[in-house]
């Protein structure tokens, strides 16, 4: 029976990625029996492992801010054990995979730093390789036969882990630019019929996309017949940055708003010349003050000053 390939939690691996990535590896069946063969020694050594392991980390801050708590510490020792026990038990299936992946996650959870990581299985191999030597004396090659095999899992270990760090971190950042997105592109009603949309930061397809649809919904709604687009925030633009813009200009128009664009900077000016982008349709100025200077003569609003208005009803200016 052919089992269904559901991603691994955290990742999106697969039980074909796991295959590969032991093929890879060159893990074998042979390194299975190998590691299952010296659980005993395993398990003779793992307390003076484990105590060399944290004394190491506790000789940096950086680490060692991590346990500043003897309860966790203790805890987290028992935890480590437990993974270094199973090093050694065979059987390193689905239900390993997962496990792997899990504590690599609650690493990059606390916010452990992947170079700490790193040295974490550094010193791991050290220790170990130490440990086989000293059991293996009489026969160096099944020593280093051993820590080969041992060597092989942990890097897929290792993999697995680095693999929930990127995992986090790509969702974190979409989060990021999501909020960003939503934050640097909001369309202001300024006064009736006079609409402002700030553009900041890069613009992608699907930016592009939602800023086309915010635009568009906010003309509807609020009858707009003046629409300034600033883009002095936007730090470069490229053909299909500067396509959009004209296609948004263009259905801006086609529901009743003209578009005034804003704060063209001198270097994306000549880039859009080079471009060959037809602006012939589209109305700009040099800044946002005088957009929106341009946008009220075309609503037919006029600005006058407090002092100009009340010497024009005959009061003197207090």
């Amino acid at each position: 029976m052919v089992q269904q390939e559901n991603p691994l939690p955290e990742t999106s691996i697969t039980n074909e990625e796991v295959r590969q990535r032991k093929a890879f590896l060159e893990f074998t069946d042979s390194d299975v029996a190998v590691l299952e063969s010296i659980n005993e020694v395993a398990e003779h050594y793992a307390d003076s492992v484990i105590q060399d392991f944290y004394r190491h980390l506790l000789t940096f801050e950086e680490t060692k801010a991590f346990f500043t708590d003897p309860a966790v510490l203790a805890h987290v020792q028992q935890m480590q054990k437990a993974y270094f026990m199973r090093l050694t038990q065979g059987n390193y299936d689905q239900e390993y995979v997962a496990n792997r992946i899990k504590i690599g996650a609650i690493h990059e959870r606390v916010g452990l730093p992947l170079k700490s990581y790193f040295g974490m299985y550094c010193f791991y191999l050290r220790a170990v390789l130490k440990r086989l030597r000293d059991e293996f004396k009489e026969s160096p090659e099944h020593a280093f036969a051993t820590f080969s095999s041992l060597m092989k899992l942990t890097f897929l270990d290792m993999g697995l882990a680095i693999d929930t760090y990127i995992a986090s971190r790509e969702r974190t950042i979409q989060g990021q630019q999501e909020a960003i997105r939503e934050l640097s592109t909001p369309v202001l009603l300024l006064r009736p019929g006079l609409l402002l949309l700030p553009i900041i930061g890069l613009i992608d397809t699907q930016r592009a996309r939602q800023l086309t649809e915010q635009l568009l919904h906010s003309v509807r709604s609020s009858r707009a017949k003046v629409v300034v687009i600033d883009v002095t925030g936007v730090p470069s633009v490229d053909t299909k940055v500067a396509n959009h813009l004209v296609q948004t200009v263009e259905a801006a128009r086609l529901m009743g708003a003209v578009s005034i664009v804003t704060g063209i900077a001198p270097d994306i000016a000549q880039t859009m010349v080079r471009l060959g982008i037809d602006l012939m349709r589209i109305k700009t100025v040099g800044d946002l003050q005088s957009g929106i200077e341009e946008a009220e003569r075309l609503l037919g609003y006029k600005v006058v000053k407090t002092d100009e208005l009340e010497t024009a009803e005959g009061k003197r200016p207090l």
